[in-house]
């Protein structure tokens, strides 16, 4: 494959790969993949995908940019990045350096439960770690749409295999699993926009691994929820440094990954990870088509029941005042997790199973106004939350469930899943992708709205990302 990535103006000589080790690492094969990823390379299916992903993001990146934690970061990065080239989705006029832009809109991506994932799930969002820092690194450089689309696929399928290779065991020890394999996904997406060769891509995904963070904290606590959404644009940001640092001959660890006091040994209890997903069938195996698209505005795992409870719904004409308990049967995830039945504000409430399937019983899932402040105080909303139970049932995956709706009458209907529109296996169509978007950014700019849609569609014939 040769290598044509988007063209930028380094000041010094990058390293250049040196693959002198009859074994070479991980961070070095990845590095050299994503350096002579060409787009021609991609199979189609992975570029409509990896365009999907895009629009997605855009959408709901100005989406997220309206509320108060969005605010508060957006205020930051004018504050101190003013001056630069890039674009903070949603507010308008806005133009910061690329860390910032980065950190902005990574925050506002994922400010309320919407942005994308992989299935099955490893912890990792491509959205909104990739998505901002391509953007970023695109509009700092002038590169083209090709270029955006090879550097997100680039990232995409590093940072899923990194996060495969965990077993997502790293949220076991309380750490919020995107926070930490974002850094290296991002990494590898902003030095490919940027040109880096294989040397410069695998020291910045070394510089990445000492860049990775994020707590569950704020699953158990009553208090800074808004923090969870920091990791992603934090990894965003910390991206574009490491790419931006490699790109001048800053150096780091070969073995971050499977090392010695590397990634897998730092966050994986008990070594419950496996190395050779680091870098199994690259170029083959497109890790790209397990990204999964949310319908509804709440954690991931909250989908399955929400989609059967509505379908439920349609088909026995029962509404909530005819329900007397729900009991849902799923993965110990759920109960260790999502078990939040007293949610202290909109984050938690999204977090939390019982809360977003009791909403689902009084509005539509579908329009993310409807997970608004108002649903958080709402009596009705809450009792319900309390009476729905969540058991844990061995052998159920994070997305299978089987949800039981005990009605008033002594009816009791039933259902058992593990897809959900919007998963791999059940994807968004185009028109169904064009309706969120639609939702996310028409406000009073329909017009507008329409014609973005359909240039991001495009994206792989158009000279830039974004209209400058």
């Amino acid at each position: 494959m040769k290598n044509t990535a988007g063209a930028g103006n380094l000041s010094l000589a990058l390293p250049t790969p040196c693959f002198t080790d009859p074994m070479p690492t991980s961070a070095q094969v990845l590095g050299k993949f994503a350096a002579e990823l060409a787009f021609a390379d991609i199979p189609t299916a992975v570029v409509e995908r990896a365009k999907d992903c895009i629009i997605d993001t855009v959408g709901v990146a100005t989406f997220g940019a309206q509320f108060p934690w969005s605010r508060l970061v957006a205020n930051y990065a004018r504050r101190y990045g003013s001056g630069g080239p890039c674009s903070i989705l949603g507010v308008a006029g806005s133009r910061v350096h690329a860390p910032y832009a980065a950190l902005a809109n990574g925050v506002f991506a994922h400010a309320y439960e919407q942005d994308s994932v992989r299935d099955p799930g490893v912890g990792a969002h491509p959205g909104a770690t990739l998505v901002p820092a391509v953007l970023a690194a695109c509009e700092e450089t002038g590169a083209d749409g090709k270029t955006a689309i090879a550097a997100f696929v680039a990232g995409c399928e590093v940072m899923f295999r990194i996060a495969a290779a965990t077993h997502h065991s790293p949220e076991k020890l309380g750490f919020h699993a995107p926070g930490l394999t974002g850094c290296y996904g991002a990494a590898v997406a902003a030095g490919r926009v940027l040109g880096l060769n294989a040397g410069a891509l695998a020291n910045a995904i070394g510089i990445a691994g000492s860049l990775s963070s994020g707590l569950l904290a704020f699953t158990k606590s009553k208090s800074g929820a808004m923090v969870k959404r920091l990791h992603l644009g934090r990894a965003s940001e910390s991206g574009i440094l490491a790419a931006r640092l490699a790109a001048e001959g800053y150096t780091g660890p070969e073995t971050i990954l499977e090392g010695k006091f590397g990634f897998l040994e730092a966050y994986c209890r008990e070594r419950d990870c496996d190395p050779k997903l680091l870098t199994g069938e690259l170029g083959k195996n497109w890790e790209v088509m397990r990204i999964c698209l949310k319908r509804y505005a709440c954690h991931i795992n909250a989908h399955t029941p929400v989609q059967s409870l509505r379908e439920l719904m349609s088909e026995h004409g029962f509404g909530s005042a005819d329900v007397a308990k729900i009991v849902i049967e799923g993965s110990d995830r759920l109960l260790t997790h999502h078990n939040i039945t007293e949610p202290g504000d909109i984050m938690q409430a999204q977090y939390s199973v019982p809360f977003c399937v009791a909403l689902a019983l009084f509005r539509d899932p579908d329009d993310p106004k409807s997970f608004d402040a108002g649903a958080l105080d709402d009596p009705a909303i809450r009792a319900a939350c309390r009476s729905v139970e969540l058991r844990a049932q061995e052998g159920r995956s994070p997305r299978s469930t089987r949800i039981i709706v005990r009605l008033k009458d002594g009816r009791e209907v039933a259902r058992d899943s593990d897809t959900f529109k919007g998963m791999p296996r059940s994807p968004l169509n185009r028109a169904e992708l064009r309706r969120k978007f639609t939702l996310l950014t028409a406000g009073a700019d329909a017009k507008g709205s329409a014609a973005l849609f359909e240039r991001l569609e495009r994206l792989d014939t158009e000279p830039r990302f974004l209209p400058a």
